[in-house]
């Protein structure tokens, strides 16, 4: 299906390579902002191209009052702030760019299980409070430890392979990866259930859908391990946060 863009919104900063690229077709850009829900719908309207990332929501109201879109691109991974549904009805094609920060994910994802297991923010805290609280914050080693990988694409994937480096056992869990797919990078696929009492670090790597909604709540976290690490960089509502802090508080 082809399409002719001559007007382009770009409602969430995105680099300006993806400003000097449309322009460089001909394409007139209009960068705008922290929109509130009335400017956007006042603004769509002249627009025939859309490009967001996660701050702009693409509601159904949107839809409705953007009588020339035709496209809608997210700069990123997954398209849960851009209504599908709606989209579809008005022959709107949605577009997303799933490889664009997934090393960035991954990187950002393995800091954080290195930072975890020596407590590096307290520890830094600590120092800046000027108390010299060593063994206190002393940590342990990741060699030996097992990490579950909860998604198993391209960015769950790329976590693995770094931390299997670390010494770590990688098991996961993806319903639409097999498990000889999972054994080529080294990972154990696992049922959900088989992977909770097993595993010290979890990290999650999913999109957000109804099936992912609240993956990790107050059952499933009962059936962790005492002090069990979780990092989440996908989604904020994978986890459900009032489980989350009691869990906290009990450890």
């Amino acid at each position: 299906m082809s399409v002719t863009l001559r007007n382009v919104l770009i409602s969430d900063a995105v680099d300006s390579t993806c400003v000097d690229l449309l322009q460089r077709h001909g394409i007139n850009v209009t960068c705008k902002y922290k929109m509130t829900k009335e400017q956007l719908l006042q603004e769509i309207k002249n627009y025939d191209g859309l490009i967001v990332r996660s701050d702009t929501k693409v509601t159904a109201d949107v839809f409705a009052a953007a009588t020339a879109l035709r496209i809608v691109g997210r700069a990123g991974t997954g398209v849960d702030n851009i209504d599908i549904e709606a989209a579809t009805r008005r022959g709107v094609i949605v577009l997303n760019t799933p490889g664009g920060n997934s090393i960035s994910a991954c990187e950002l994802t393995c800091a954080l299980i290195s930072s975890l297991a020596r407590n590096i923010p307290q520890a830094c805290q600590s120092l800046k409070e000027g108390r010299w609280d060593r063994k206190l914050y002393s940590g342990f080693e990741l060699s030996g430890k097992t990490l579950a990988v909860i998604g198993l694409g391209r960015i769950g994937r790329e976590v693995a392979t770094r931390m299997q480096s670390f010494g770590m056992k990688t098991i996961g869990f993806d319903p639409m990866v097999s498990h000889e797919a999972a054994k080529e990078f080294n990972i154990v696929k696992m049922e959900l259930e088989e992977i909770w009492p097993l595993a010290d670090f979890v990290t999650v790597h999913t999109p957000l859908i109804p099936q992912t909604k609240n993956l990790i709540n107050q059952i499933t976290l009962s059936k962790c391990k005492k002090g069990v690490k979780i990092i989440n960089v996908a989604r904020g509502g994978i986890v459900d946060e009032e489980a989350l802090l009691e869990a906290l508080k009990d450890g």
